[in-house]
Formats: C-alpha cells, structure tokens, sequence
C-alpha cells in the first residue's frame, strides 16, 4: 500500500474494504504454498544432499547455505534492481532506489518513492507490469530467506526460549480424569448392554421345590 492511488467515492472505499478482506488472506495462502513448495527444492534437499553425499554436518551445512542463499537474494533483489532502478529513475540515486527495493520487500511500503510514475518515461506500462513481476517475486525470495533461516537449529532452540512451558502435574490431571471418564463411560456401557440382554431373554416360570419333589414321587 504505498498511498499514492486511494479510493474517494464511499462505494470505492467500500470495495476497497471488501477487496482486501479477502484478497489478503488468499495472497497469504498463495505465497506461502509457492514457499512450501519452493523451499524444498531451494533449502531442504540441497542441505540433505551434502550431509548424505559429502558427509558433512547437517547443521554447519544449513548455516552455509542460508547464508549464501541470503546473500544471493539480497544482491539479487536489493543491490542489482536499485542499480537498474537509479538508472531508469532520472531523480533517484542508488540510496533511495535501495530505500525502495528494502521498503516494498519488507512489505512496508511508505509511498514516498513509487517508480513509473513520470508520463514522459518510455514502455512506462510495461515498466509497471516488471516491477509488479519483481514485486511478487521478491516477497517470494524473501519469504524463503527466512523460512530458511528459521529452520536452523540454533533458532529453533532459540525460539523454544519464548514458548510457554506445559505444567506436568496438570498434564497428569487432564491424563487422570480422562482415563477415569473413558472408565466410567465404559462400565456404564456394560451396565447397560447387560441390562438390554435381560430385558432381551425368554420369560421362564421358575418350578416350585415341592412340585418337583411330587413329581419325584410319582
């Protein structure tokens, strides 16, 4: 959202609303099946190739290779596109076409920079469609940067510091009163089948001792 083209009907502004309510969460969903996807390809078999073939630590690997990784996508998302950006932008120099790179791709986006927006510049539409296409592609790489890095053992142990810690007496209560629930679920069960099998068998008179002793005598 850099700022520089808004809504100003209130049904324009009311579309905006209902637009982004939901084309925020499928953009979400997109990029990060693409990055499950793409990270697999880019960071988990890479890593479990040189541990498996090469024999190397599987966690000295995965730090080299985030780094390296991290600094490909910087140079090619940061440093070579504001090359490109001060060149085809006559009043940006290479700091604020690196502000620009840095404030889009870190989904910041402030407005005060935006490019194509002189009528003069030359294919300015088709300027416009590359930087969407850099845009999208950039979020992408960046997202599986990070995703990358988070993986890493040492930030996992890192992040298991801000967890919060599970109460073992209180998981053996919810354990207990489970177990004497599914306990008390289950007599009443065979309580009750008990019941039905009684309710279900044949009326039989029962003969008297005196009549079975004249019939002895007899």
């Amino acid at each position: 959202g850099y700022g520089h083209t808004v809504p100003l009907s209130d049904g324009g502004k009311a579309f905006c609303i209902i637009y982004s309510v939901i084309g925020i969460p499928f953009t979400l969903l997109f990029l990060t099946a693409v990055v499950q996807r793409i990270i697999v390809y880019v960071t988990r078999r890479p890593v479990l190739y040189f541990h498996i073939r090469w024999g190397f630590s599987k966690q000295v690997v995965a730090i080299i290779h985030a780094v390296v990784l991290g600094f490909i996508t910087v140079s090619c998302f940061f440093f070579i596109p504001a090359a490109i950006f001060s060149v085809l932008e006559d009043d940006w120099n290479f700091l604020e076409s690196f502000y620009f790179c840095f404030i889009s791709l870190s989904t910041i986006g402030l407005g005060d920079y935006v490019p194509g927006e002189g009528y003069n510049q030359k294919f300015r539409e088709l300027y416009k469609i590359g930087i969407t296409c850099y845009l999208l592609l950039g979020l992408i790489a960046m997202l599986v940067v990070l995703e990358t890095f988070c993986e890493l053992h040492e930030l996992k142990k890192f992040r298991k510091l801000f967890y919060v810690k599970k109460d073992k007496e209180e998981d053996q209560v919810h354990i207990m009163e489970h177990d004497q629930l599914s306990f008390s679920s289950i007599s009443d069960q065979a309580t009750s089948m008990k019941e039905d099998q009684k309710a279900n068998e044949p009326f039989v008179t029962s003969q008297s001792p005196t009549s079975n002793d004249s019939s002895i005598n007899n």
